[in-house]
Order: structure tokens, then C-alpha cells, then sequence
């Protein structure tokens, strides 16, 4: 692919849906990746990241993707400034916070960024060859 795609969503606060409508918007932009073997980890961890924002923040978020020669980069802004927190797998019975260790086992970087209002979480996985 040359130069850089990008898509850009809006998800809209507790519209568990706009989860499956990102994934499919996020797919259309892999198609033309070349890099099939990382597209499935590429969905299941922007599906992780948008669900954390809609559901842990009770505000809306926006989705962005950019395929570059060198890595996709997927970022979820929201506009609360709470950082998320990776919790380990034996964390007691909750669930929240698991989705960032996949994140962070399997995206090749990742972070928090802070915004004037709210954050962004952010993965890349590099377009190294197949």
C-alpha cells in the first residue's frame, strides 16, 4: 500500500454496537494491508480499546486508523482524563482491565496520551514482512 489510509469513527457513549461497526470499518481498511496474519489481532484489539472507552468512561469516543508503509496505528481518544490500568490475570474476579494486557502482549507498541480533555490509547502493529 502507498503512502497512508486512514478511517476516523465516532462512537457514540454506551452504543455497545458501534463495537461490531468499528470492527467492520477497520476491516475495509486492512483489506488492502497486505498483512493478513496480523489484521485478526489488529481487530480484536481495537474491539478491546473501543469497548474499554464506551464502556468505562460513559462518554462518547473516536475511533482512528492509519495504515502506513511501516505499521498500523490505532488510537481511541476519549474525553475523560482517568487512565486505563492493565490488571493482572488473577486480579480477583474482575474483568476490567484484562483487554489491555492482550493489548500489551500483543501489539508491537501502545500507550496512553494525554489530551486537554480526556486521553487516547493507542496500539501499533508494525508492517514488517509477512
Amino acid at each position: 500500500m502507498d503512502g497512508a489510509s486512514r478511517i476516523r469513527c465516532r462512537l457514540r457513549r454506551c452504543d455497545l454496537g458501534a463495537v461490531p461497526e468499528a470492527r467492520r470499518a477497520l476491516r475495509e481498511l486492512l483489506r488492502h494491508w497486505g498483512r493478513p496474519d496480523r489484521s485478526e489481532v489488529a481487530l480484536l484489539l481495537a474491539g478491546e480499546l473501543v469497548t474499554n472507552a464506551l464502556v468505562h468512561t460513559d462518554r462518547d469516543a473516536v475511533l482512528t486508523a492509519t495504515v502506513g508503509p511501516r505499521a498500523l496505528r490505532v488510537e481511541v481518544r476519549d474525553f475523560v482524563s482517568r487512565w486505563p490500568r492493565p490488571r493482572a490475570v488473577d486480579a480477583g474476579d474482575s474483568t476490567s482491565g484484562r483487554g489491555l494486557l492482550l493489548v500489551q502482549s500483543l501489539a508491537d507498541a501502545w500507550g496512553v496520551r494525554a489530551h486537554a480533555v480526556g486521553k487516547s490509547v493507542w496500539f501499533e502493529l508494525d508492517a514488517g514482512p509477512a
